[in-house]
């Protein structure tokens, strides 16, 4: 067994994992996973630079995680960053800073490499089921972009589009410095429209259609699953392969796009950070359901997060 620390950093959020790890045997047992909401993309898509405010407040998480990495006593640290910093001009100062704080070179990965590490995160533990329809779509739908990744045991195509739901806010529902709330119709619809020409991208690498089971990751995915299962309060444990109809995703994203900023805090499974960029988010995965003509969505909590805590251990 190895004690590892994984920490995938993204447009979002930046989150943390330490697990004791034997890819022999496939033995993974899970001693601490938490996530902090820092929007290290803060204006990226507009400037092309990292925010000093946006920074900070992931630096300050990652001084946190030091200390818990510290007291559990990891013996080897992954700290992956995805989308904002492979697209910032001032991405060195992000990687400095890390440095500085935990010790260990970020990796700025490639789309293909977030691809890869999705993947593997979020369908090792499948290998042996027999109740899931091989093979598999994953898509992962992030900050600043989504990935889609098919394979069975392996990765046959995968492909990075810039369509995440912090992106798609910031370019289309932000006004005068402040979120729209609720966005119009033709907002939604411009939305809707980069979504698609994305898909199109996408598709072009990545056949979209005649999956067996697709499988949705990632902070928007799954607090779409924790209101369609009408939580009273965040359950990994209920939404970990939980399945979500085309129908409820539908109905779900069309709520939220009706929704005021008040009544979406007040959803019991929604994230702080998540109240503003949840709408566009859910517009994503329905669009991706509709495209693929998938009539449901498995939802993994095992993400990249899990696939880079299987690398760091080798």
């Amino acid at each position: 067994m190895t004690r590892v620390a994984a920490i995938d950093c993204g447009t979002n959020s930046i989150r943390l994992l330490v697990a004791d790890v034997d890819p022999a045997t496939g033995s993974f047992t899970e001693l601490d996973r938490r996530m902090t909401i820092v929007r290290l993309g803060q204006g990226v898509d507009e400037t092309g630079r990292l925010a000093p405010e946006a920074l900070e407040r992931t630096f300050a998480a990652c001084r946190t995680y030091a200390a818990a990495i510290e007291e559990l006593g990891a013996e080897r640290i992954r700290f992956v960053a995805t989308s904002a910093s492979r697209d910032a001009e001032n991405s060195a100062e992000f990687v400095a800073g890390v440095r500085d704080i935990l010790g260990v070179e970020p990796e700025v990965i490639t789309g293909d490499q977030e691809a890869q590490l999705s993947f593997d995160g979020a369908t090792r533990e499948l290998a042996g089921s027999d109740h899931l329809a091989k093979p598999y779509l994953v898509v992962d739908i992030g900050g600043g972009s989504t990935e889609f990744v098919l394979g069975s045991d392996e990765v046959a195509a995968a492909r990075s589009v810039d369509i995440g739901c912090v992106r798609m806010t910031e370019r289309h529902l932000v006004v005068d410095g402040a979120v729209m709330d609720p966005p119009s119709h033709e907002r939604a619809a411009a939305i809707r429209a980069d979504i698609d020409a994305a898909l199109d991208v996408a598709e072009r690498t990545v056949p979209l259609t005649g999956a067996g089971t697709l499988v949705g990751l990632a902070g928007t995915v799954t607090t779409v699953a924790g209101i369609a299962l009408e939580l009273e309060e965040y359950d990994s444990g209920a939404i970990h392969h939980a399945r979500v109809s085309r129908g409820q995703v539908r109905a779900i994203t069309e709520h939220l796009l009706r929704s005021t900023h008040e009544e979406r805090a007040a959803i019991p499974v929604m994230h702080p950070g998540r109240v503003d960029v949840i709408g566009a988010g859910a517009l994503v995965l329905l669009a991706v359901m509709e495209r693929t003509g998938a009539h449901e969505v498995v939802v993994s909590e095992h993400d990249i997060l899990d696939g880079i805590a299987w690398s760091a251990a080798g």
